[in-house]
């Protein structure tokens, strides 16, 4: 499990306070579960069995109301040329996010505070899937803006990786929501061919948290290194994240979720 505290740039927070001109459909903040009546200590002793199933994951794991695919993106920059760098995207990327042109949207920038350092990480979503990612990238290769804007930038970076996403069904929409805030992304690597019990698993856990809705999104990755989840966090500050989360260990259940989980890892 990597954890990372990060940062929303300042851009990014005035351009994602309010929803995209024509684009303001996002779904509710918080979705609501039926309590499950199965928690109790015997069920520790056992250990869950879960059935072969022939459907992709994606399938099983994904929203069946939107297709929307998502994209994050990690940029380790230069210690010298960060500051550099957070004028340079926040010029160019939100004039994406604003055209209609381009079938994506700027969920958020932010800057790494704890975890990887000199660290920016992108995260974007694509309304209609691949055909819409597909569309959006030859529309960027004749975009001069664009071009230029990564020939600058590739002389600030050390080096950069991403990965496609999808959103599970039971985690929230990512949507704006008032700041300042600060994120944690925790990002864990599965072992292959437990996707389907960590998505059984936190479809009951994520009522735990959703009181003070630091539940920001969940997503697994689709292409680029497989078998990675991403969870997103937003707290008021260190302090409220403290609070929120011992909340959560107070609460009956939420210690055997995490067991079950704990035994997806690497």
């Amino acid at each position: 499990m990597a954890p990372r505290l990060c940062s929303i740039s300042a851009a990014a927070r005035r351009l994602l306070g309010s929803p995209r001109p024509g684009a303001g459909d996002f779904p509710a903040a918080a979705r609501f579960y039926s309590k499950d009546n199965e928690g109790s200590w015997f069920r520790s002793l056992f250990v869950h069995k879960v059935d072969p199933r022939k459907d992709a994951h994606s399938t099983l794991l994904s929203k069946k109301e939107t297709s929307n695919l998502y994209k994050i993106q990690f940029h380790n920059v230069k210690p010298e040329c960060l500051d550099a760098y957070n004028s340079l995207t926040e010029a160019v990327l939100p004039k994406l996010h604003l055209d209609e042109d381009y079938p994506c949207s700027l969920v958020g920038n932010w800057n790494t505070w704890y975890g990887e350092q000199d660290q920016a990480v992108h995260l974007w979503r694509f309304s209609g899937g691949y055909p819409a990612l597909m569309d959006c990238m030859n529309k960027l290769k004749s975009n001069k803006e664009y071009l230029e804007f990564r020939k600058e930038r590739s002389q600030m970076l050390l080096s950069r990786r991403n990965q496609m996403l999808l959103e599970f069904s039971f985690w929230n929409e990512p949507q704006p929501r008032a700041g300042p805030n600060i994120y944690e992304l925790r990002t864990y690597k599965l072992k292959p061919g437990t996707m389907i019990e960590w998505g059984n698993n936190w479809a009951r856990a994520i009522k735990y948290r959703q009181e003070n809705q630091e539940a920001v999104g969940g997503f697994f990755s689709q292409i680029g290194e497989l078998y990675v989840v991403h969870h997103l966090w937003a707290y008021k500050d260190l302090q409220s994240r403290e609070e929120t989360r011992n909340a959560a260990w107070r609460k009956r259940g939420w210690d055997e979720n995490v067991y079950y989980t704990g035994e997806c890892f690497l």
